[in-house]
């Protein structure tokens, strides 16, 4: 099972496989790098830099990795070559416990915050509409109730995927259907929930990477009529990335982050690429928690992040 073990077996299972492409990919060029060598000497890091930095760990995340190593090997005067998986597990480990304090606290929902609000921004193709529904499910699974808001107006297919999410789990989705105001389904949203008394509200917002300028105007107008019925709305905006797009996953995060406060990230789709280094190399940049990670197609592969558990799977064929 690995040195950091707080997942169920499912789970653990799940994150396993959706990290096997990465794990894989990474680890026999790692052997390779070290084949031969009995210590961990310049050329060895040169390799690993390599090797990080396709693996869309990105560059500066990999010169700061290659940095302690270098620091361990200066340190220890002479390090084993074949004692390199383990370093570098145990500086990854130690970099993402920096960057993270702690673990975000996942499905859970903050007691004095009913309903807690939550704004989705992403652009389009990366799984947001459906990260939003496998959220709604697994809010229901904890007996929480939820409302939906459709406010990515700007696509017939955003409002139709969310209202089928909704008939497919089970909470209700406010729409007021395409080319409408999102502000206006966004305040009605919310109103629908205080009225309800719900636990959660979730926003779909357009996931068009227009002008920075329009994308900031439209989301400050969301939050203020939000903030005509919970004056701290919203609780939380989740950034959601495509993990298999690797640096491109950076490029989003830098122009949102820019347009908006985004106080947590979702990072999908890492089983079906071998770029799985984007998570360490995003954490690390942004400074921003990494809330959700997408590890396969079921409803439960959308897991709550935990740092070591990623880093042991990441590693698991070395434990």
């Amino acid at each position: 099972m690995g040195i950091f073990s707080f997942l169920s077996k499912e789970k653990k299972e799940s994150l396993d496989k959706g990290l096997e492409k990465s794990n894989q990919n990474f680890f026999s060029r790692l052997g390779k790098a070290v084949a031969g060598k009995s210590k961990v000497d310049e050329e060895v890091l040169d390799e690993l830099e390599e090797i990080l930095i396709s693996s869309d760990v990105g560059v500066d995340t990999t010169l700061k990795i290659i940095e302690r190593i270098e620091g361990r090997v200066a340190r220890d005067k002479y390090l084993n070559a074949n004692e390199l998986d383990s370093i570098l597990k145990e500086e990854i480990a130690s970099l993402l416990e920096e960057n993270q304090s702690e673990d975000v606290s996942g499905f859970a929902i903050p007691a004095q915050h009913r309903p807690y609000i939550i704004l989705v921004v992403g652009v389009n193709g990366v799984g947001k509409t459906t990260t939003i529904g496998k959220l709604a499910s697994q809010y229901r699974q904890q007996g929480y109730q939820v409302v939906l808001g459709a406010a990515d107006t700007f696509r017939a297919a955003a409002v139709d995927q969310l209202k089928l999410w909704g008939e497919r789990v089970g909470v209700p989705v406010v729409s007021h259907g395409m080319n409408t105001d999102p502000s206006a389904v966004a305040f009605d949203s919310v109103k629908q929930a205080v009225e309800q008394k719900a636990d959660v509200v979730i926003v779909d917002t357009a996931g068009r990477l227009h002008t920075k300028v329009n994308l900031m105007n439209e989301l400050s107008k969301i939050k203020r009529v939000m903030q005509k019925f919970i004056p701290e709305a919203p609780h939380e905006i989740l950034l959601v990335l495509d993990g298999s797009t690797g640096q491109n996953a950076f490029i989003q995060a830098q122009e949102f982050t820019k347009a908006t406060d985004v106080t947590a990230l979702a990072i999908t789709k890492l089983d079906g690429t071998a770029k799985g280094g984007v998570v360490i190399g995003i954490s690390d940049q942004f400074k921003i928690p990494v809330k959700f990670i997408g590890v396969g197609e079921k409803v439960g592969d959308l897991q709550a992040f935990n740092k070591m558990e990623f880093v042991d799977s990441l590693f698991k064929k070395l434990d």
